[in-house]
């Protein structure tokens, strides 16, 4: 295990998912998917991650051709329900309501009841311990 990665248990039977962290909007701050990405990517998992300003379409696009069935949205610029409601729609345009769908960033308490309710799996905040994401994505994997 090389130095800084993060040493998580492994639930049974579990196999990596394909997984895609995107950054849709305007927003110009990637420090936090990056570190999710690499987080997830040291424990086994398959990630791709698509880079700043990305459209849902582009971003709905890339878990299409990578197969992916996780997808993660790190929001900081305040249009998460825009945006979600948008990749959301695309999701099931596409038929791929199987995809899981993680939001982080800064997003309102205020808010987490309508993005909770309109397909999102799992909401994580700023100072969210990257290992509590990670784990909640290997449960995911051990769930298929």
């Amino acid at each position: 295990m090389s130095e800084g990665m993060l040493e998580l248990p492994q639930p049974a039977h579990w196999s990596p998912l394909r997984v895609v962290i995107a950054k849709p909007g305007l927003d110009g701050h990637d420090r936090g998917a990056k570190v999710i990405a690499r987080a997830l990517r040291d424990a086994g998992h398959q990630v791709v991650y698509t880079g700043l300003h990305r459209t849902p379409r582009q971003v709905v696009a890339t878990v299409i051709s990578e197969n992916a069935s996780l997808l993660g949205l790190s929001i900081l610029s305040g249009a998460h329900l825009t945006i979600v409601d948008e990749v959301v729609r695309l999701l099931d345009e596409h038929y791929l309501d199987h995809v899981r769908l993680l939001v982080g960033g800064i997003i309102p308490v205020r808010d987490t009841r309508e993005l909770l309710a309109s397909g999102v799996d799992a909401l994580y905040t700023s100072g969210t311990p990257v290992t509590e994401v990670v784990e909640a994505v290997n449960q995911y994997a051990a769930e298929g």
